[in-house]
């Protein structure tokens, strides 16, 4: 029962960022777009921190240049006290350490501010449905950040193939629904790969996973 009886439903959608121009210009693109409305715009993390948790948005676009608490700071505190609530960073910075921060503390995805205004909404959809969107460049980043030498066996030598095509997917950026068209299984089988997956592979997100596979 859960999410899937909800799709006909609008998913909700707040913004942080400390630019008036971009939060107006953000608000304006989600009340058009279809099925998505707007939850509330903060222009700091304390407003955010404040109200959030009180009427929880199911996505918030989240920018790491904030007065006073930072974006990742507010994405790590708003994570223990509404975990069910995706986070999607909308950013300039491009480096390493703000994507890999961005992850670890919470955030679901990253896209830079430059990203169009169809690929935004269709990375917020993506988001809500369990995806990270994040281009494949930045991905690759995170795999690099990550790389470090180590003689244990890897755990992905126990993957079989069905789910080692699964992790291949996941690494190419595409969402689920997207995974179980292109390898031709039902939703539900991809959600078994994902359970199976995380548990050999000793990982709580989707981005652990796709690095450990990565790193082999």
């Amino acid at each position: 029962m859960s999410a899937r009886l909800d799709e006909h439903m609008p998913i909700k959608v707040a913004i942080v960022d400390d630019d008036e121009g971009i939060r107006t210009s953000l608000a304006a693109l989600i009340r058009r777009a279809p099925a998505l409305c707007l939850a509330g715009d903060y222009a700091d993390a304390e407003a955010a921190l404040r109200e959030i948790p009180r009427r929880p948005p199911e996505v918030v676009l989240m920018d790491i240049n904030l007065p006073g608490i930072n974006g990742v700071e507010c994405v790590r505190q708003l994570k223990a006290a509404v975990p069910a609530v995706q986070f999607l960073m909308l950013t300039v910075y491009e480096d390493s350490d703000s994507l890999f921060n961005s992850l670890k503390a919470g955030a679901s995805g990253y896209l830079l501010k430059r990203t169009a205004s169809a690929r935004l909404i269709e990375a917020i959809r993506d988001v809500h449905n369990g995806g990270a969107p994040m281009t494949p460049q930045l991905a690759r980043r995170v795999v690099q950040y990550f790389s470090k030498p180590s003689h244990e066996a890897s755990p992905v030598s126990r993957l079989t193939p069905g789910e080692k095509d699964f992790l291949e997917q996941l690494a190419n950026g595409y969402a689920y629904k997207e995974i179980a068209d292109r390898m031709k299984i039902s939703i539900d089988t991809v959600r078994s790969y994902v359970r199976t997956v995380y548990e050999k592979l000793h990982v709580h997100s989707r981005t652990e996973a796709v690095v450990k596979y990565l790193r082999g």
